[in-house]
């Protein structure tokens, strides 16, 4: 059995893992874990469709961490790297699900000594097999076609482009390095005729949309579309469920859910 805390967990993303860990018999629920000017502080919470599963609602990883063999962290950038530096130093294993950690943050947590981590935009199996597949096409279509990403998300999103879609933009990237690529995030007016080299990145935020993420590879006469779209957040919980059962296993390090996949 592992010993989970869950932070964020009265958030979209936290709500949803908090249930499917509370209903598996892999993982012991010790504490669940917010902000401390949330207004639930100091209540509990119950979890639907779970019989018996109610935690108090506490405010401080650091009193806890202890008590526990992994940590899954989708709050915010600020809160997420205090909580992957805790992890560090107290030697627990932490899976971040956190969008909008910056590139300069992120290259520190992956050179942090004594870190054991899993860090990836998006939890989704499915969506880090899109990871593959977009990176084989875009080495294989090569120069002669253009790229452009469109990712929809719920009105509620904070974060624009999503981490899903910058991570997507890497790819492509890292799949043509001779390409001089210009990212380009929108277009108005009369801006002339599309770079050779650009790669466009759309974001959509309307309604309760889950989350779409689209790659179009356009070339004369024919264009390449792939696509995932995610109808509810339990895939996203499942794999940062798989996520944490496969770190407690593994010695240090950071990694991403395409070694988790095995991808």
């Amino acid at each position: 059995m592992i010993k989970l805390i869950v932070t964020g967990a009265c958030g979209r993303m936290g709500s949803a893992i908090l249930k499917m860990a509370a209903a598996d018999p892999v993982f012991l629920v010790t504490h669940v874990i917010e902000a401390a000017m949330h207004p639930l502080i100091g209540g509990t919470i119950d979890v639907p469709g779970v019989a018996g599963a109610s935690f108090p609602l506490e405010d401080s990883l650091a009193r806890v961490i202890d008590d526990c063999d992994a940590v899954i962290d989708f709050t915010n950038p600020e809160a997420s790297l205090f909580n992957f530096q805790l992890c560090a130093e107290k030697d627990r294993a932490i899976v971040i699900g956190t969008t909008g950690i910056p590139a300069g943050s992120l290259s520190e947590m992956r050179c942090t000594e004594g870190a054991k981590a899993v860090i990836s935009p998006n939890m989704s199996i499915s969506v880090n097999v899109l990871f593959t597949l977009v990176e084989k096409a875009a080495a294989v279509l090569g120069a002669g076609y253009d790229v452009e990403i469109v990712e929809m998300h719920h009105k509620w999103k904070k974060d624009a482009p999503s981490g899903t879609a910058m991570r997507l933009t890497e790819i492509v990237k890292g799949a043509c390095p001779g390409r001089a690529w210009a990212e380009v995030t929108g277009r108005h007016g009369m801006i002339g005729e599309r770079g050779k080299d650009e790669i466009g990145v759309v974001s959509i935020r309307a309604g309760d949309i889950v989350g779409e993420h689209t790659v179009l590879f356009a070339g004369t006469g024919e264009r390449l579309e792939v696509t995932h779209r995610a109808y509810s957040r339990e895939n996203f919980a499942h794999g940062a469920l798989e996520a944490a059962r496969w770190l407690v296993r593994q010695q240090n390090g950071v990694y991403g859910m395409r070694d988790v996949l095995g991808l």
